[in-house]
């Protein structure tokens, strides 16, 4: 990207109405449409452990990385030198992200931090000028979704949310669309998502914080709190840290930061879900807890101490799709979706796609260009690869902010109805819940004395 076409921090935010009376797109937005097909973008990491070096190791074939940042130095120091075996060059190191922001040279940046942190990144990002892609789950709360929404519309950045079963794992979720689509299964009469539960732990302790680990910044918006762990190491994947924390891989069990893996799994598989019914553009009507279990005890919708896991380990969720059709969200049985219709059943899950239904593509196969169909043009090679395309034609991705954030709300809105034990009913037009003050006072949270997000 040549300077000439990146608009400046000024433009974006006059061009957003903020700070500024009225409102208009950028005058100048950067577009590699009128650059040579074969230029390379510029991106950026926020974010490296596990899942940041993964989305970024997947990258290099597509973009040059220019920096990378992290609030723990050892995972900084780790990944610059990966980056530098991988592509010849090592990436500039930050501690602070907004080094990254204040740089004219990076097109885009690609944020895996905690879910925390995700909103504050990405809104900066993109008053910078800056094209995001963002790892899911995107918010930790709905009013989160609707300000991103918001500022990707005033400055006309192009935002990719990171569920990459949209686009990867051999187009078994597209086909699995697709058949629902083509009226392979008849009516839909229900839609199961075995996203599996979450584990509880002991009485967590106060210990030190790990050499080269900023905790004050890690938490960034989130409340102060000590760091807390248990001497128990992490094997395989996200190994090297502990195993029982607050922190590193572990934050996905805390309410604080995430929302466990209703959120977690929930942001792929109810994705999928929610796309094959053609509700992406809208939301439940009714979120009922079946049956639940917390590992601590709730006192109006929140924990009662502070020094074990607090998400749901155990659940069963029922919501009404629109059409008053069922979608289940379960802790039990095997990860994946299944489909059930008038004529038949499916499931499908990132290692298979079975069933009738399945088997009967051998002899009736799907009409020529249904899967391209259901993607809106050419199929990428994976995710990046979309966004990139995106970016050349200064347009939405496939996984955009809008349709990941209405299938976002049901798992919120799922745990929500668990926190406080009660159904909830829910308007998708006004996007708040019903006649219900304690429960909307979830839609959102404050940020922490000086991690407010900047410039709004």
């Amino acid at each position: 990207m040549t300077p000439s076409l990146r608009p400046s921090r000024r433009q974006i935010l006059t061009a957003a109405g903020i700070g500024a009376a009225g409102f208009a797109f950028p005058m100048s937005q950067k577009s590699f449409a009128d650059t040579s097909p074969n230029e390379r973008p510029v991106f950026a990491t926020i974010g490296l452990r596990n899942q940041g070096w993964a989305i970024t190791n997947k990258s290099f074939q597509f973009a040059d990385f220019a920096a990378f940042a992290d609030v723990d130095a050892n995972v900084l120091g780790e990944n610059v030198e990966r980056a530098k075996k991988r592509q010849g060059k090592a990436p500039d190191g930050y501690a602070d992200y907004r080094k990254i922001l204040d740089r004219d040279d990076i097109d885009a940046v690609m944020i895996a931090t905690p879910d925390h942190w995700h909103t504050k990144v990405a809104v900066e990002a993109m008053l910078a000028g800056k094209d995001v892609y963002c790892e899911k789950p995107l918010t930790l709360t709905i009013a989160e979704g609707k300000l991103i929404e918001k500022i990707v519309k005033q400055t006309g950045c192009v935002f990719q949310v990171g569920t990459m079963q949209r686009t990867e794992f051999k187009k078994r979720f597209l086909q699995a669309v697709a058949l629902v689509r083509d009226g392979r299964i008849g009516d839909i009469k229900k839609i199961t998502c075995g996203i599996g539960g979450s584990e509880s732990s002991e009485v967590l302790p106060k210990v030190d914080v790990p050499e080269g680990l900023d905790w004050d910044f890690w938490l960034g918006p989130a409340p102060k709190t000590a760091y807390r762990a248990l001497p128990e190491m992490r094997k395989g994947y996200g190994g090297g840290v502990p195993r029982y924390t607050n922190c590193h891989y572990a934050w996905r069990n805390w309410f604080e930061y995430s929302g466990g893996q209703m959120n977690d799994w929930g942001a792929h598989h109810v994705d999928i879900a929610t796309w094959a019914l053609g509700a992406d553009t809208t939301g439940p009507n009714k979120v009922t807890p079946v049956s639940y279990s917390l590992p601590v005890e709730y006192k109006d919708g929140y924990p009662t101490v502070e020094d074990r896991y607090n998400v749901p380990t155990k659940f069963e969720i029922l919501v009404n799709m629109p059409g008053d059709i069922p979608l289940v969200i379960t802790s039990s049985g095997d990860n994946g979706i299944m489909f059930e219709g008038t004529k038949g059943r499916f499931f499908v899950n990132r290692g298979k796609i079975v069933g009738k239904p399945v088997e009967d593509l051998e002899s009736n196969p799907l009409p020529e260009g249904a899967i391209e169909e259901v993607y809106g043009g050419a199929v990428a090679r994976n995710h990046t690869d979309n966004f990139i395309q995106a970016m050349r034609d200064r347009t939405q991705p496939i996984s955009d902010v809008w349709s990941h954030n209405r299938m976002l709300e049901t798992c919120h809105l799922a745990n929500i109805s668990i926190r406080l034990g009660r159904e909830l009913n829910w308007d998708p037009d006004k996007r708040e819940i019903i006649g219900d003050e304690e429960a909307n006072s979830f839609l959102a949270r404050d940020s922490r004395e000086g991690y407010e997000i900047d410039g709004i």
